[in-house]
């Protein structure tokens, strides 16, 4: 499965071009932020400086102010306000993604020639798009299982005469990083002047987690009701924490299907591996003879399209 030069001068031109295009944005950003910055040494002196700091702006927030950058960060649905919770650089997924699709395009390139080599780009930009999916349904997984004992230890703040500001900045303070950064956003709209309810209502349409929109209808029809807080968000803790409980049964229940799949996937590498080291001459045949290099191809792609029908099976019955 050598790639001839043509095939890299295809393959290559459309991650060349797209290259050019972020860099070509990059550098517009760097000269957006020179420009401000000028404007701020000649502005500067006119205005009394601030007594608090402003927060240093990352690469993200940068690229979001550029529209190509924020639509191929759409495209791949990269979460920019979201990116510093993934528990890898958001840089890294491109980098990584690369090389397989550099692989898939090959495997196509053996049973439809050396076009499907062109296949590179949209194969990678498909993989950016299912990482990044994937490590955002992750962390709206994390603040779905911590997001109960947030609402317990607001309940007892309340039960012992804490106001529910304070109690939603204790939450900051002691909850684990993902759902603190979440409750200070809502402490932070609450410095501002928003109300309770257009915080919650901000911050739960802002990380796509379904019970936080819960938290923010049960405070908001507690507040035109009337009746105890503390017993309201009692009750709804108590049924996050059985929806909690139930995905977990779920989990489970699924362990023998997920361990299937995981014993089928590695199968076929743990039976090639064994036969290599008994009989390297038989093996070498998938990879010298193009006969054998079409059959591997073949059975690769039916083993990833096997193990992408079973994920999204015991995905669909534990939704």
């Amino acid at each position: 499965m050598n790639m001839p030069p043509s095939g890299l001068l295809g393959a290559g031109a459309g991650l060349l071009a797209l290259g050019l295009a972020v860099t070509l944005g990059l550098g517009a950003l760097k000269r957006q932020e020179a420009r401000r910055g000028r404007m701020q040494a000649v502005l500067g002196p006119l205005h009394p400086a601030s007594p608090v700091a402003t927060p240093r702006r990352t690469l993200l927030q940068t690229m979001a102010e550029f529209a190509p950058l924020r639509w191929l960060a759409g495209c791949l649905r990269l979460q920019i306000n979201h990116a510093a919770d993934y528990p890898i650089r958001w840089w890294l997924v491109p980098v990584i993604a690369l090389p397989l699709a550099r692989a898939a395009a090959g495997l196509l390139a053996v049973l439809a020639g050396d076009a499907a080599l062109l296949a590179t780009l949209p194969v990678w930009l498909l993989l950016c798009r299912s990482i990044y999916e994937a490590l955002d349904r992750r962390r709206r997984e994390i603040l779905f299982r911590q997001f109960p004992d947030a609402l317990g230890m607001i309940t007892r703040a309340i039960r012992v005469g804490i106001p529910i500001a304070e109690a939603i900045r204790a939450v900051t303070r002691e909850m684990p990083k993902e759902t603190a950064d979440e409750f200070r956003r809502i402490a932070d709209r609450l410095a501002i002047g928003l109300s309770m309810e257009q915080s919650l209502s901000e911050t739960a349409h802002h990380n796509g987690v379904q019970e936080y929109r819960f938290f923010a209808t049960a405070l908001s029809l507690q507040s035109t009701t009337g009746g105890g807080l503390g017993e309201t968000l009692e009750n709804l803790s108590d049924v996050i924490r059985k929806r909690v409980a139930l995905k977990e049964r779920g989990f489970a229940l699924a362990a023998e299907a997920r361990t299937s799949a995981a014993i089928l996937a590695a199968l076929p590498f743990f039976t090639t591996g064994v036969m290599a080291i008994m009989n390297p001459s038989y093996v070498g045949v998938l990879f010298h003879d193009p006969g054998g290099q079409r059959i591997l191809a073949i059975a690769v792609g039916l083993m990833l399209l096997g193990m992408a029908i079973m994920r999204g099976m015991i995905r669909k019955s534990l939704a």
